[in-house]
């Protein structure tokens, strides 16, 4: 698409969005897609195509935001392992400001904890190495995604045989999730948009039980404005003729098979395992948990912490709103006292939160009070 010149490009837009409003219409019924991807569902808004769309077909986001799912008893272990004295704790920046049951990342760095914000894995390891005294402990947050990356990092400090760095790996499997979605009947889906970075490491082959076990179709969609109109089109073309298949748009980077070479560090490093998750609780064998050769970097294993049973915030409705079951706007505490600046829940946090989306490009483009959420508490 990068060929294209700007007039081709708005000419292609408007012929796609002219498809979907015949075939919604063809459909002449409320229809439902879910992007599963929080990257979805930003671009969706920020390029301007759920205003484009017509008025019975409504965009829901599924559970796509890694950090939106992590669940408190993740975030308060991280926490008590980032207060012991001997540990630097090291992640991504989404992951400081998520409120846990009591406190943040950011509240503990207050009280003196050593927390520090890296773009790679691979700078924690040049964190373990500069500091041999101390332990360096990453938290990994992520889909199937980021984690090949993380694996190549444990993989390397077992060939350096650093024996100061170990990995809190809070990594989730979407497919699991997907199933979980389904089965429970809570929120009817005609479609699903898949999520683009996720297929290209594991491809779309595992997905395609939606189509096989439930009927419901898939596109695995881009990320550029044509990407999300050429998906939306495919997918409603599904719908209007009775067709149930998991289907690529993203052709130029995904295939069915995915990236086998990121497969192969993935099956390495990690064993699949049970994971709690924000919205869903515990899911069968929807986590990655490093496996026994390199259980010396599990840093569950290595550093014992307890912590008190968690507690979810007052009102906060995030579990619902990465089911799909609820819009942001419908949560009484959305854009009153759950801000960007004062984040209540993790999906006012994240660059991929679906309430941080809402709030940026929906209602309240218009400003609105900001008032800290003294009254807030768990």
């Amino acid at each position: 698409m990068r060929w294209m010149d700007e007039f081709a490009r708005e000419e292609l837009a408007k012929g796609l969005i002219d498809r979907i409003h015949r075939l919604a219409q063809r459909l002449g019924r409320p229809i439902t897609i879910m992007e599963v991807c929080g990257t979805h569902t930003v671009a969706l808004f920020r390029h301007g195509v759920r205003a484009a769309l017509p008025k019975n077909l409504r965009m829901i986001s599924g559970p796509g935001c890694p950090v939106c799912v992590t669940p408190n008893e993740e975030i308060d272990t991280a926490i008590e392992m980032a207060l012991k004295p001997d540990v630097i704790l090291v992640t991504f920046g989404d992951m400081v400001r998520v409120p846990g049951s009591r406190k943040s990342l950011a509240d503990a760095r207050i009280e003196g904890a050593d927390i520090r914000v890296v773009y790679s894995p691979l700078e924690a390891l040049d964190i373990a190495r500069a500091n041999p005294e101390r332990q360096i402990v990453f938290l990994g947050v992520g889909f199937e995604t980021t984690a090949p990356t993380i694996g190549a990092t444990i993989n390397q400090a077992a060939s350096e045989e650093l024996a100061n760095f170990s990995v809190f790996s809070a990594h989730k499997l979407v497919p699991p999730a997907m199933r979980a979605l389904v089965l429970s009947g809570e929120v009817g889906v005609d479609g699903f948009m898949l999520p683009g970075h996720v297929c290209t490491v594991i491809g779309a082959r595992p997905f395609e039980f939606l189509a096989d076990e439930f009927g419901i179709p898939g596109m695995v969609t881009g990320f550029q404005p044509l990407d999300l109109l050429q998906g939306i089109a495919m997918l409603l073309d599904q719908i209007a003729n009775d067709r149930h298949r998991i289907e690529i748009e993203y052709t130029r980077i995904v295939s069915r098979e995915g990236n086998r070479q990121a497969q192969a560090i993935l099956e390495k490093v990690f064993t699949p395992g049970d994971a709690s998750w924000r919205g869903f609780g515990l899911l069968p064998s929807s986590g990655l948990h490093l496996s026994p050769t390199y259980s010396q970097f599990d840093a569950k294993r290595r550093i014992e912490v307890k912590i008190p049973p968690p507690v979810e915030h007052r009102g906060c409705r995030c579990d619902a709103v990465i089911r799909g079951a609820l819009e942001p706007e419908e949560c009484r505490l959305f854009r009153k006292v759950c801000t960007p600046e004062y984040p209540i829940g993790p999906c006012m946090v994240s660059s991929e939160g679906t309430c941080a989306a809402h709030f940026k490009y929906g209602e309240a483009q218009h400003p609105h009070p900001i008032e800290p959420p003294l009254e807030v508490k768990p």
